[in-house]
């Protein structure tokens, strides 16, 4: 029986630091797994299987040049999680910002906190 991947969506796979050292490595242009191997000094069986969990989930890639496969970076795979993480940001910026305005707020109300004017 087949063993169902364990890492079924692009979250789960940036999820682990060796696939997003990979796909800053793809970033920078296209590799061979043995490139890879050399570039991040891990086993070419442990770099396979980040190759193809990141496959898997279509962030990464492959093609065929004579007998070996240069990966690159789906860059359409990853609109999804810049686009989630483009509102988390947003999100977390305005409740920032609430919260300025309203510290700005209270120490306007606050003559102890105002700034002294000098004589």
């Amino acid at each position: 029986m087949a063993r169902a991947p364990a890492t079924t969506d692009a979250f789960n796979a940036v999820g682990d630091p060796t696939r997003r050292r990979i796909l800053g490595l793809l970033a920078g242009g296209e590799a061979t797994v043995g490139e890879l191997v050399e570039r991040l000094a891990l086993p070419q069986p442990q770099v396979s299987k980040h190759l193809r969990v990141l496959r898997e989930v279509d962030l990464v890639r492959c093609r065929a040049e004579g007998r070996a496969r240069r990966y690159r970076v789906h860059r359409t795979a990853l609109h999804p999680l810049e686009a989630w993480l483009h509102e988390l940001t947003d999100r977390v910026n305005q409740r920032y910002d609430r919260l300025d305005d309203h510290l700005a707020a209270l120490q306007a109300d606050d003559p102890t906190t105002a700034p002294r004017s000098t004589p």
